[in-house]
C-alpha cells in the first residue's frame, strides 16, 4: 500500500491467524473490507491535502540565530506520487518575529535540498516577508509559492524556523501542505443539488477603486470573504480595506500581491480563524462548500473566463453560489460595475484549470464544514492519512 493511511495491514490478521483460526479469518474479513472502504472514501484524484495543527511529532533544535527554533518534521510518506506542493502556514506573529518555511523532496537514492517556500514577516523593515527567487536546480524549482519537481515523490519533509527580537517568535497554529499529481485528470463529479439554486451573501467590492486596482484582486477577495465572516461572527475586528491587506501581504519578489500562501497566512493570522490554499479536483467540491454556507476564493485564467485565448492571466473571485442549472455565482472584483454575476459552468472550469484548481479556504476554526470526500482539505484528521516517519 506504500504509504497508505488506513492502520490496518496484513501483520496482525496474520498474527491471529497462527493462534485462532477463526478469530483470524473474521479478522482478515474486518481488514479487507475497511481497507477497501478507506480506499475509495479517501480515492486521491491527484490531489492530496495534509493539514497539521499539532508539531509535536516535529523534532525542534536551536537554529543559527540567537533566540531562533527549528521544527523539522518526520518524514511525511504521502497516498499518491506527487510533483507539486504548496504550503500554507497560520501564524500569531510578533512585530519582531519572522518564520521560514521550507520543503524537501525524499528519494529512494536521497533527497533534494531544501526549498524555501516562503519567508514571513508582518514588519518588512526588521525581516523580509517575500518569495525566494532563483531556486532552480536539477531536482526543482520554487514558482513564488509552489514547489514544481521534475519527477515525481511520494514522500517529503518539512523545516520551519522560527525566530525573532528579545525571544519573541512566531505562535504557529497552522500548516497546511497541498501535493498535486500532475499526470493525473480526473473525470467529472455529479453536482451536488444541495447547492444548486443557493448563494451566500458576501459583501461586493471592486478592486478597480483602488491606485493600481488592476492587479489587486487577491486582497480583495480575501477582503470580501473577511467581511462576510466579519458580519456572521460579529467581529467588526475582521473587516479591512483592500488597501490594508495590501500592505499586509506585499510579496516585493513577485512583486506584488498574488502570492496565494500569503494572502491565507494573513487572513489566518487573526484568532480562530482557518485558511489555507489547496486544489479541488471538480466544482463538486466547490459546490460542497456553497452547501455548508462557505464561500470559496477560486484562482482563475482571465482570458479564458472572457474567451480572449488560453492565459495565462491570473485572477482571483468569490464563488458563492450556484444557480439551478449548475452555473457558478461570483463576486468578481475585476470590474466596477456588475460584480456579483454567473457564468457558464463550461467557461468557468476552463478558467479554473489555468491553476490546477487552486482555492482558498477561509473560515472560522470551529466552523461545521463538508465531508472531506478526497482529502483535499483540512478535515482536523488529515495529518492522520499519512505515515510520519522518524
Amino acid at each position: 500500500m506504500n504509504g497508505h493511511p488506513n492502520k490496518w495491514t496484513g501483520a496482525p490478521c496474520y498474527a491471529a491467524r497462527r493462534q485462532q483460526p477463526k478469530l483470524a479469518l473474521l479478522l482478515a474479513t474486518v481488514c479487507l473490507a475497511l481497507t477497501t472502504v478507506t480506499t475509495h472514501a479517501f480515492d486521491a484524484r491527484g490531489g492530496q491535502f495534509i493539514g497539521f495543527s499539532s508539531f509535536s511529532t516535529f523534532t525542534k533544535a536551536p537554529g543559527a540565530r540567537p533566540g531562533e527554533t527549528v521544527l523539522t518534521s518526520p518524514e511525511v510518506v504521502a497516498r499518491i506520487n506527487w510533483d507539486e506542493l504548496i504550503a500554507s502556514w497560520n501564524a500569531e506573529t510578533p512585530n519582531a518575529a519572522y518564520l521560514k518555511i521550507e520543503a524537501r523532496a525524499l528519494y529512494p537514492n536521497g533527497p533534494t535540498k531544501y526549498y524555501t517556500m516562503g519567508l514571513w514577516s508582518v514588519n518588512t523593515n526588521r525581516y523580509p516577508r517575500e518569495s525566494v527567487l532563483n531556486q532552480r536546480d536539477a531536482d526543482g524549482n520554487v514558482a513564488t509559492d509552489t514547489l514544481k519537481l521534475k519527477r515525481p515523490c511520494d514522500r517529503l519533509q518539512i523545516r520551519l524556523t522560527l525566530g525573532g527580537d528579545g525571544g519573541q517568535q512566531p505562535k504557529l497554529k497552522f500548516l497546511g501542505l497541498h501535493l498535486t499529481d500532475t499526470a493525473v485528470t480526473p473525470p467529472a463529479l455529479p453536482s451536488n443539488p444541495a447547492a444548486l439554486g443557493r448563494s451566500i451573501s458576501v459583501p461586493q467590492r471592486t478592486q478597480m477603486a483602488y491606485t493600481n486596482g488592476v492587479v489587486l484582486c487577491s486582497p480583495t477577495t480575501v477582503s470580501m470573504v473577511m467581511a462576510y465572516w466579519a458580519k456572521q461572527l460579529r467581529r467588526p475586528e475582521l473587516d479591512h480595506d483592500v488597501p490594508d491587506i495590501v500592505n499586509a501581504i506585499y510579496d516585493a519578489k513577485w512583486p506584488g500581491t498574488g502570492n496565494w500562501p500569503f494572502n491565507t497566512a494573513y487572513a489566518g493570522s487573526y484568532q480562530s480563524i482557518r485558511a489555507y490554499v489547496t486544489r479541488l479536483s471538480d466544482l463538486s467540491e466547490v459546490e460542497d462548500w456553497t452547501a455548508a454556507g462557505i464561500p470559496v476564493i477560486l484562482s482563475v485564467c482571465a482570458d479564458r473566463l472572457h474567451r480572449k485565448g488560453p492565459g495565462p492571466n491570473g485572477h482571483l473571485l468569490v464563488c458563492l453560489g450556484f444557480t439551478e442549472n449548475g452555473d457558478p455565482i461570483v463576486n468578481d472584483p475585476g470590474t466596477s460595475s456588475n460584480i456579483r454575476r454567473a457564468y457558464p459552468r463550461k467557461d468557468l472550469s476552463y478558467a479554473w484549470a489555468n491553476s490546477r484548481n487552486t482555492v482558498y479556504l477561509i473560515y472560522p476554526e470551529d466552523a461545521e464544514i463538508p465531508k472531506d470526500r478526497f482529502g483535499h482539505w483540512d478535515s482536523r484528521t488529515s495529518h492522520q492519512r499519512v505515515s510520519l516517519r522518524r
